[in-house]
């Protein structure tokens, strides 16, 4: 049975964790396929709400595996375009996952580790994590990782980092926008499951439609054509089953039917966009 990626949970809190400790979580091409299954199978599971992407042991995501980089130095140039492709799938089908997804940063982030923690919307780490660009250290770069990375961090912050390879901490991480919070480790599993909670309190199809929303925004000149868009989506939004189960149940007090009865109301309330 392959237990590199553990699969935990169906809903609403989906986890999906790393599991190679002895090797500091370094993926290979049967790490990058396991990821890429996982992610869309979950992203397309109507009982998940929340993904939390985790690893165990005392790393994240120390990049590529050793032995996996020893057969790609024998590999042809047409072999290195499919193995770089498989890779770049994976982070886009992280990347646009319909899902939130939360990383929980227990430990080093690596190479291509930066890219997982880059792809999710939320990330946590803990306080003595390192977080490192180390490609050109060895003759390589970024690559694939790069537009997720540089969209999280910055362009500027991207060139020092990438160019030097130099490694940073939690600290510095929070500071660039890399993650979210930095907590001791003994709170790292208290704030993702808060975190998770909130998420999977809000309506899913208007967490996905949010999620467009922003790649829209982050992709596109404010211009007429992109204020038709976001015209067209709140009314298809305004005017959907669960856009109007939300209105309804906030004016009337009582719980939304996507929520069990047994969860609280959330205590914020709606605003229209």
């Amino acid at each position: 049975m392959d237990d590199t990626v553990l699969v935990e949970g169906r809903g609403p809190v989906a986890r999906v964790t790393l599991n190679r400790p002895a090797l500091r979580n370094a993926f290979n091409d049967e790490v990058i396929a396991r990821l890429t299954q996982a992610f869309e199978a979950l992203g397309a599971d109507d009982a998940v709400r929340v993904i939390v992407l985790a690893a165990e042991g005392p790393a994240f995501c120390a990049g590529a595996d050793l032995n996996w980089m020893r057969r790609m130095a024998d590999y042809s140039h047409a072999d290195n375009l499919a193995d770089a492709a498989a890779l770049a799938r994976m982070l886009r089908v992280m990347d646009t996952c319909p899902k939130p997804t939360v990383a929980r940063v227990q430990g080093d982030v690596y190479a291509g580790g930066m890219g997982l923690v880059a792809c999710c919307d939320i990330a946590v780490a803990v306080q003595g994590a390192g977080f490192c660009l180390s490609e050109v250290k060895l003759g390589l770069v970024p690559a694939t990782i790069g537009p997720y990375v540089v969209r999280a961090m910055g362009l500027r912050a991207a060139r020092r980092y990438m160019l030097t390879a130099e490694r940073f901490d939690a600290a510095e991480a929070l500071r660039l926008g890399l993650v979210h919070e930095v907590v001791a480790p003994e709170r790292l599993d208290e704030r993702v499951e808060v975190i998770a909670r909130a998420l999977a309190a809000n309506g899913p199809q208007a967490l996905a439609t949010c999620k467009r929303l922003l790649r829209d925004i982050e992709t596109a000149p404010l211009d007429d054509a992109l204020v038709e868009r976001t015209v067209r989506m709140i009314a298809d939004v305004r005017a959907s089953a669960e856009g109007r189960e939300g209105v309804q149940a906030f004016l009337h007090k009582r719980k939304p039917g996507w929520l069990p009865q047994a969860e609280a109301v959330p205590p914020t309330a709606p605003t229209q966009g």
